[in-house]
């Protein structure tokens, strides 16, 4: 067996040693693995926060409609990219990261319309950006934000609100 096969065959006992077995993988085909995880890590480099980025996260699966500006570093779910979209005038600044699945969680991540998401801000499964709404930088979002609402904090919570 070799390394890899060794520690995912721990992980699998130490999880199902406790009353309720679990397995906290997602399959995935290794080809789509292996490309989407290179469209990544290139997104995350170049230029191109208009053009290129956008370009190479929808080659992956990204839902991403026009004028979406994509910051530098910026993380897009590399395993299951098809669960997050991204509507028009949307801001995803840098080091941002969009997980849509997590420890055995999977669900979509839509981030709406002249939605801010600011640098560092970490976005969780199931969880929808409203309209127009600004998550603060640093903020971990694990429940959806209202349209038009300003979010701050581990976990966000609400802060102002336009009317």
């Amino acid at each position: 067996m070799n390394f890899t096969g060794e520690i995912f065959v721990r992980a699998r006992t130490m999880i199902s040693e406790g009353p309720v077995s679990y397995v906290s993988y997602i399959k995935e085909n290794w080809f789509v693995g292996i490309k989407n995880r290179l469209l990544q890590e290139i997104a995350r480099k170049l230029p191109g926060a208009m053009t290129l980025r956008p370009l190479l996260h929808r080659w992956r699966g990204v839902k991403i409609e026009k004028n979406v500006w994509i910051g530098y570093d910026a993380v897009i779910e590399t395993a299951h990219p098809e669960l997050v979209t991204i509507k028009e005038g949307a801001i995803i600044s840098i080091q941002t990261l969009i997980l849509a699945h997590f420890g055995g969680w999977k669900g979509s991540v839509v981030i709406e319309r002249n939605a801010f998401l600011g640098p560092r801000v970490i976005v969780l499964p199931n969880v929808v950006i409203g309209k127009g709404s600004v998550v603060a930088a640093g903020s971990v979002v694990t429940q959806s934000v209202p349209p038009m609402t300003l979010v701050q904090g581990n976990p966000a919570k609400a802060v102002a609100q336009a009317d």
